[in-house]
This record gives structure tokens, sequence and C-alpha cells, in this order.
């Protein structure tokens, strides 16, 4: 839990923004743009809940522990939910990941309504998993009548009961409403299922007075080797009269219920088994009956669990939960603000759903953590640093640097205690490291951004500091769990492609994201003062170069020709086919975790061959200068090698910056949005990857991207007249205007969107390509002039390329 010194600092600060966004959210705004008060009206939940999104649309805060939502039987439910109206609702339960791959995730806890006519008996009710599965109401559209919008979820069921969900940090609340023919509603609390189905050690026991549920179980991690507890307690009340005492009880194993049990050990259930309680209650005296399902979630203990539920819901009132939820998001939401002007209605609500998905993991887990005492923050859910940390920290600086804060001190709390920073972790369990130790760069995104502010934001930076050196010099015992493989990389400045590994081979990805780890220490070095340690870590950001091979082509395409390699001890090069894991591999090779050969994890050789974000002005030297670069890119993107759903491709599109050809990068970046991504359950062009492909598509549809642990933003147009983002640590805002807006071409094609120059507060800027961080700490009114000319430079000073490692700039 916080000490009272923490709280009284955050509590200032929120109170602060609350005060102040009142007077600041139009700073610099356009005359004729309107403030959005109700931001959250403009999220859609629902985008990429089908189709291998995984998106969870449930009910949440942001970065809430509690993310209670519908879970179907389909075998795409990572999130618990599937949009296609085929599958059927199996129950309600109270934490989800979102947007993520391997095995289903959590889905810890459901909560099932059932009418009496539903059970053959009391004794005979469906209670198991599947056979309770319940259709959805179809509308006339064809689409399941279920409706979702920031911290709410409702469904109506084919079989009359409506369902709505809300939610505080650790509690859920429930509503379920009963047609008024049901003489007995009943209600089912399921213990064991979580999403895996892979309960052992549960225990549970109900009390026949009151009817509460205590229970809990241990699961298996989705992505990893580990396992994790989480215990629950149920209380139950009804809305606007006396539920009093159960009529019936009992406890349930798989579709039998023992009526008058009251404790798990009375049904003997074991390992995998299915359990839990049901409860048949009185009727309300007239009317529809609506039933309340209070439920506390902890990963200590169901007494926690109970108390959390009392401290954050002692009033069981569904609409108040619901306002104040609501309420915190529009905040949060509104400090970014966008002129809706001559802009169609589906680009305003794909912003604010892909910026509200960039808000939901990692989770705060604070006073959850049951491996050690803290009073630091808790965070969980990274699931992974690997996808997320290209993007999604570098929006929070912008907006939620309070949250941000927390964040960064919670994972350096978890190498205080564990040695090395999180990775790809989930309700405490560690899990399989996707690429390098990716918490490097989120830290050294804070520290660039927020060194100045790091004592208000309770961060220190000497922890921070130790834990960016422990992970870059300290090797873990297992390594495709936490931290790097240390040793190898000292020794030959890349990872031999003869060190294989348990999780698959990865060395080429591996050098290239530890050496733009060690650029983001560097970094902090330098901000720190100790050159010795900078200038060291500036030489090991070096070390991509030596994957390099310059004599490999893409086969049947000689002008592409110098790739990152595998490359083994001895120091020879191996070879990958280029076009390896790429929709062209002639092997059909994927390059996900095990089986994977070829030295490259979720990405082909092609694509890794452009990662180098620290340094690109070098790698466009390897490829041979200015137009093979470009042509470069237009090879990979006319060939279709650019993967929308890996994320060492985000920044692609932009890469055209580097060779001073600014125009081409915004037609590509929009291309990207044109063709990967709309407002429909089918709108992601894969999985969100706990909100990184929502934090990119904000950036895209924002006109900037981030470059982290450096203090530029990338910078094309915006997809509205204004934008504008308001920090509440600096308490200022900063727009960016669009001068001679005229809308946004459809297919990203043309148009009046490339910017031909820059002012700041009404001053020439020295770069048409990217805005340092100077202009957002102060408050700053950006005026971007557009053009319809494609051939727009960054400008002509010495200073208007993007800085990189080679050519100097970060300092």
């Amino acid at each position: 839990m916080l000490n009272l010194k923490a709280c009284v600092r955050l509590l200032a600060i929120l109170l602060e923004l609350r005060g102040l966004r009142a007077q600041t959210t139009v700073v610099g705004a356009s005359s004729s743009s309107k403030v959005i008060e109700d931001p959250a009206s403009l999220v859609l939940p629902f985008i990429g809940t089908t189709n291998g999104g995984h998106v969870f649309p449930g009910a949440t805060l942001p970065h809430g522990m509690i993310k209670v939502g519908m879970d179907t039987d389909s075998p795409e439910n990572h999130g618990g939910y599937d949009a296609d109206p085929r599958f059927k609702a199996i129950g309600f339960s109270q934490l989800h990941d979102s947007g993520t791959g391997g095995s289903i995730p959590l889905s810890n806890f459901k909560i099932f309504g059932h009418k009496d006519t539903d059970c053959s008996s009391f004794e005979k009710c469906p209670t198991s998993l599947f056979t309770r599965a319940t259709g959805r109401r179809i509308l006339p559209d064809g689409t399941p009548d279920d409706f979702a919008s920031p911290g709410y979820f409702s469904t109506n069921l084919s079989n009359d009961i409506r369902v709505e969900l809300t939610a505080t940090r650790r509690a859920a609340l429930h509503r379920y409403t009963f047609p008024s023919s049901v003489a007995s509603p009943h209600m089912v609390v399921d213990i064991t299922n979580d999403g895996q189905r892979s309960s052992r050690d549960a225990e549970m026991s109900l009390d026949p007075k009151t009817a509460r549920v205590q229970g809990g179980a241990t699961f298996s991690a989705s992505f990893g080797p580990g396992s994790y507890q989480a215990f629950t307690c149920v209380d139950f009340r009804g809305e606007g009269f006396d539920l009093g005492t159960p009529v019936q009880l009992g406890v349930w194993l798989y579709d039998t219920t023992t009526t008058g049990a009251t404790d798990l050990k009375q049904v003997h259930a074991g390992s995998g088994d299915e359990a839990g309680a049901i409860f048949g209650f009185r009727k309300a005296p007239s009317g529809p009956t609506s039933i309340l399902a209070r439920v506390g979630v902890s990963l200590i203990s169901s007494q926690q669990a109970c108390s959390n539920a009392e401290e954050e819901i002692p009033d069981f009132d569904f609409d108040r939960v619901h306002r104040d939820n609501r309420a915190e998001w529009n905040e949060l939401l509104g400090r970014v603000q966008v002129d809706t002007t001559g802009v169609s209605e589906d680009i305003v609500k794909l912003f604010y759903s892909s910026l509200y998905r960039s808000h939901i993991s990692p989770a705060d887990y604070s006073g959850e953590n049951p491996k050690w005492n803290s009073t630091e923050p808790y965070y969980d859910s990274y699931y992974c640093n690997w996808d997320t940390y290209r993007t999604l920290y570098s929006l929070l600086a912008l907006h939620d640097p309070v949250n941000y804060a927390r964040i960064v001190r919670a994972m350096v709390d978890i190498q205080k205690h564990e040695g090395w920073l999180p990775e790809c972790r989930g309700a405490t369990a560690q899990q399989w490291i996707q690429g390098g130790s990716n918490a490097d760069p989120i830290l050294g995104e804070f520290w660039v951004k927020f060194h100045e502010r790091a004592t208000a934001l309770n961060v220190s930076g000497d922890d921070l500091y130790n834990a960016l050196l422990a992970d870059a010099e300290n090797e873990p015992p297992n390594w495709n769990l936490q931290g790097r493989q240390a040793n190898a990389w000292k020794t030959f400045n890349y990872i031999p492609h003869d060190f294989y590994d348990s999780g698959g081979d990865k060395q080429v990805s591996r050098t290239l994201e530890y050496a733009f780890g060690d650029f983001a220490i560097s970094q902090v070095a330098k901000l720190r003062g100790n050159p010795e340690d900078a200038a060291k870590y500036v030489q090991r950001a070096g070390n991509y170069f030596n994957v390099w091979n310059p004599n490999i082509t893409v086969p049947g395409t000689p002008s592409v020709r110098g790739m990152m390699q595998p490359r083994t001890s001895n120091g020879t090069f191996d070879y990958t086919d280029p076009r390896h894991c790429s929709i062209h591999d002639p092997e059909g090779s994927t390059c996900f975790l095990g089986g994977n050969l070829g030295g490259f994890y979720e990405g082909s050789p092609i694509i890794y061959s452009q990662y180098v974000p620290h340094d690109t002005a070098r790698l466009l030297d390897l490829q041979g200068g200015t137009q093979s670069f470009v042509d470069r890119l237009d090879f990979i993107f006319e060939q279709k090698y650019f993967e929308p759903t890996d994320e060492p491709s985000q920044q692609m599109p932009f890469m055209y910056h580097y060779a001073n050809r600014p125009g081409l990068s915004t037609q590509r970046s929009r291309q990207v949005i044109a063709q990967h991504f709309d407002t429909t359950v089918r709108g992601l062009p894969g999985n969100d990857d706990s909100g990184a492909m929502g934090s990119y598509a904000a950036f895209y549809l924002a006109g900037l991207y981030p470059l982290p642990a450096t203090r530029q933003f990338l910078l094309s147009s915006p997809y509205f007249p204004s934008i504008s983002f308001f920090n509440p640590v600096f308490n200022s805002t900063t727009t960016i205007k669009a001068i001679g807006f005229e809308g946004n071409p459809e297919d990203g094609t043309g148009g009046k969107v490339f910017v031909k120059a820059v002012s700041v507060n009404r001053k020439p800027y020295k770069s048409n390509c990217y805005l340092d961080w100077d202009v957002f700490i102060s408050g700053s009114t950006v005026e971007l002039t557009l053009t319809d000319d494609i051939g727009v430079t960054c400008g002509n000073g010495r200073d208007a390329l993007p800085p990189s490692l080679s050519t100097g700039g970060y300092d």
C-alpha cells in the first residue's frame, strides 16, 4: 500500500489536475473547436474483439486490476469475449488481459444467472462451463445485443436475463435482471474455471445466511511456466428489495449440486474439477428482479478480497460506481482534445478508441503483491514490454505521467526484489521473454522526459539507474524469463547464433534489442552526469553493426543489398533467407516462440534490417545512401513485407524522414491506417498486444511517432485541424494546428496533408520532421503549414534531419 507521504502527493497531483483541466483544455485550441466534454462517448470498446484482435471490451478503470467482462465459448476468447454472434456466454469473470496471444489468460471467478425454468431441479442445474452456455439475443442486423462503453458492459441473453457490469480498481459490481415471470432466480459462482481451465488446490466456503462466497485456487500462467494464486469474495443484494437469505443453496461439481453443502471439501473437488456455489433467491415483490453481485478479488487471500470489495463498493450502488468510473475515464481521455471540424466520425472514434486501449494495461495491482511487502506501487499484466515499449509509454509521457511514474516505480521495485526488471509478467508470474529486456527503454524514456520532475513523482534516480545496470550487466539463471543473455553480449558484442535456448534462437533480434536497450541506458547515464558509463553504453549501442552482412541480397532482387544475419561465436555468418518468416517465405516459416531456427523473432530479416531506431542515419549509409534507402522502403511496402501486426514494423512508415522525404512518411503512415485499422469488431490487423496497436494507431492519427529514450517525436500531419495534449505534471497544454486542413483522403493517398513548414509559438522551427520534448514541457502552439506536394523536405538547416546516434543531436 502507498505510504502516507506518497498518498498525499498523489492526491495533490490529482486534485491539481482536476482543478486545472477546466482552465487548460482549450489553451491554444482553434477558435472553431469545441471542448469534447464526454470523450468516453467516442470510444468503441468492441474494436478488435474478433478476428484475432483479442481485445477486452468489458468494464475497467484506467489501468485497473479488475477487468470484468463476458466470457464466450469461442476458441478466440483471450480477452474473454468474441463479438462473433455464433458464440455463447459462459460466464462473467473479473480478471482479463487485453489483446494478448499465448494461452487464454486469467478469466477468473465467473458469475452466471439462471432462471429456475432453466433447471430440471435445483440439484441438476446446468452449472458446468459449457452446459450452462447461453446464447446472446441477436439484433435484426445479425449482431449480438451487447453494449460497452468505458466502465460499463451489458448484454441481453437469449433467456431474457439482462446482465450489466461496472468496476472499481479491485472489485466488480454485476447487475442481473430477471423477467417478472421468474419464480426463483438462481446465481452461480464458479471458482475453478479460468480461461485455460487450469485450476488446482481450489478452496471455497459459503455462508448460508448471507450467501457470501469466499474461495480461490492456483492457476497456470498463460505465456510461461509459472502459476499464480487468486482469491475472490462474492456478496449478493437485491436492488430495490430485501434479497434475504437464500431459499436454496449448495456446492456444485460439474452439473451436480449437493444441496445444503457449504464447503468445497464436502464434494471432494480435485485438481482440474469444475466447482463452485449456487443459490436460489426469492424474487422481487413485483416486476422484474434485479440482483447485484459484488465481487472482490485479491492475489493474497479471500479475506482481503472481501476487504477490497467492502472498501471500494460499500453501498452496492451500481449507478454511482458506473458514474465515478466514467468520470475517471473522461478526465483522462479529455486531456487529449481534437478539433473534429471536417473529420469523419469514424476517424474521431478510431482515435479515442485507440487512446482508450492504451490505458488498459499494465494494471495497477498495488496492495495485491503476495511475494514481498513494499510501500511502492505494484503493476502487473505487462504481457509484454516487447510489444509496448515502442509507443505506449511515450503516449503516457504526453498526457499521463503520474501513472507512468507509478509503473516505473513498480518495475524498479520488482528489480530490487527479484534482481532484474520485469519483461513479460502476468498476475505475478514471470512469462517468456519475446525480444530483449525491454523495460530498459521504458525506464530510459521516463528519465529522459521527466528526470527534472522525478523527485516530485517519487522516482529515485539512483534506484532506476541501478535497475538498468543490473539488467545490462548481470545474467540471470534463466534469461528466457527475465534479464538478458548478458555474458554472451559482453563477450562477443552480439549474441552468437550457436548459443541456443529453449525459447527459440532469436539471436539477431536480441542483438538489435540489446543495442537499443544500451542506447537508452547511455542517455540516462549522460543525464545523470556519468560520462564514463554514457560512453560505454553508447559504444555497446553500436553493436547492431556486428550482425550486419553487406553481401546478402533478397532472392530475385539484387538491388536490395545488405541484411542483418545470424553470426556464430567464431565470427562467421550463418545464412537466413531474407524472406524468412514473411508472407513470401518459400518454406512458410513463422518466427514465434519455439521451433524458430533463423535467429529472428516475429519478423523477417527484411524487417529487422530496418530496425535500428537510435541510429537510422547509419543504417541509411549501410544500405547504399539516400536513394537506395528510399527504394528499399518502397520495396518493403510494395511487396508487402511490411507487417502491420508486428511491432518492429511500426516505425517503418516514418523512416523516410531520415532520407529527407517526410511526405513519403506521411503517405505511408496514412495508408497503413486506411488499409489496416477501422472501427469494426474486425478493425485491428492482429492482436492489440496490451495496447501496442492502440498506442501506435493513436500516434499515427496524431501525426507523431515517438523515439523512446530521446527528446524527439517524428512529425507528420494530424488527422484533425488541431490536436492538443494537456500534461498535468507540467501544467501545460501543447496544441498542434494543421493550417490549411482540408480533410483526410480515405485511402491515405495524396491530399493536402504534407507538412511544408513548421512554426512553434509563431517562430519558424528548425525542422519540419520532428519536435523536441521542450515543445511539450513549456506548452506551445505548433503550426504546420500543409500542402498537397508530397515532395516536401525536412528543411535546410543543420538540425533539419532527425537525430541519430552516429550523426548527433541526442545531446
